[in-house]
């Protein structure tokens, strides 16, 4: 596995690769890689010749009362991971080689990107359509492969792609989960021992929403009110969102119908930390609920 700082490197290496009909998957993660960006890259191996997993953790989609200076760093080891996982490149480029002075051109990405986390984290998603979109110019993909659990994420990701036509085929890997279902994260590491042991209230709430779902019930008021009575649980959570709404516009319609592709989103703080979590589900058809699915 070779490691890769500058821009003008790592696009003469794509360049070479392309030409020699090699097809290139990006892996973009901020680091300290944990299963879930492993499984990642193992995807990334299934469909590609080549795996590159980028190293950046991007500033500009913190905002100034975030978590930017403190966010986990360990290069060795996620260099050693990501070899292990047969990554065949690291792009690990520094802020000033992303960002140099004179830099002022962003990516905006409108209507999936003002409700959820747009709400709670106004400039988050102007710093990661802008990243996502330089990551894909220095790396030249075919495929870029993204995780489920970021799940407002991966439709921005989408915009960019198909409204800028570009030639890249985005890959939505399944979340893993700890075994009490907690979504694998590099945050978990903030959490304390005694708010770990509490986290699982995130999936048993998604759980019991499907639940609900899987027996009829299509009120969205009544499925978020249930979200948030368990996640309230847990007295040291504090809920930012717990919604359901349309997949694939994030729409909030008062009832789903049948055959609605919906998804089921969480955000909220369990003492310091911040933490997300969704499933993505299909309304039954209530003539007939053995059509119920479920995804992930």
């Amino acid at each position: 596995m070779k490691v890769v700082k500058s821009i003008k490197e790592m696009q003469n290496i794509s360049d070479l690769l392309r030409a020699d009909n090699k097809k290139i998957a990006v892996v973009p993660t901020m680091g300290y890689l944990h299963n879930g960006h492993i499984s990642l890259i193992e995807k990334a191996n299934e469909l590609a010749d080549i795996v590159i997993t980028t190293l950046f953790v991007n500033p500009t989609q913190f905002a100034p009362n975030e978590d930017f200076n403190k966010y986990p760093r360990d290069f060795d080891r996620d260099c050693e991971l990501a070899s292990n996982a047969n990554s065949d490149y690291i792009f690990a480029p520094n802020t000033l080689e992303m960002y140099p002075i004179g830099h002022s051109t962003i990516v905006l990405v409108s209507k999936v990107t003002e409700k959820f986390e747009g709400t709670f984290r106004p400039s988050h998603f102007q710093g990661v359509s802008t990243i996502v979109t330089k990551l894909f110019n220095i790396t030249k993909p075919h495929f870029a492969i993204f995780g489920q659990k970021d799940y407002q994420q991966t439709l921005v990701v989408r915009r960019i792609i198909e409204d800028l036509n570009m030639d890249i085929d985005l890959v939505i890997a399944a979340t893993l989960r700890e075994n009490d279902g907690l979504a694998m994260s590099s945050r978990n590491v903030y959490l304390q021992e005694s708010e770990r042991k509490k986290a699982g209230i995130i999936f048993r709430a998604i759980e019991e929403v499907k639940r609900l779902i899987a027996k009829g019930e299509t009120n969205r008021k009544i499925l978020n009110s249930n979200l948030h009575k368990i996640l309230r649980e847990v007295v040291e959570i504090k809920i930012d969102y717990a919604s359901i709404a349309l997949a694939d516009s994030l729409e909030e319609p008062e009832y789903f119908l049948s055959g609605d592709k919906a998804v089921i989103l969480i955000a909220c703080y369990l003492g310091k930390t911040r933490l997300i979590d969704n499933s993505i589900i299909i309304f039954p058809n209530k003539l007939n609920e053995s059509n119920f699915i479920e995804s992930f």
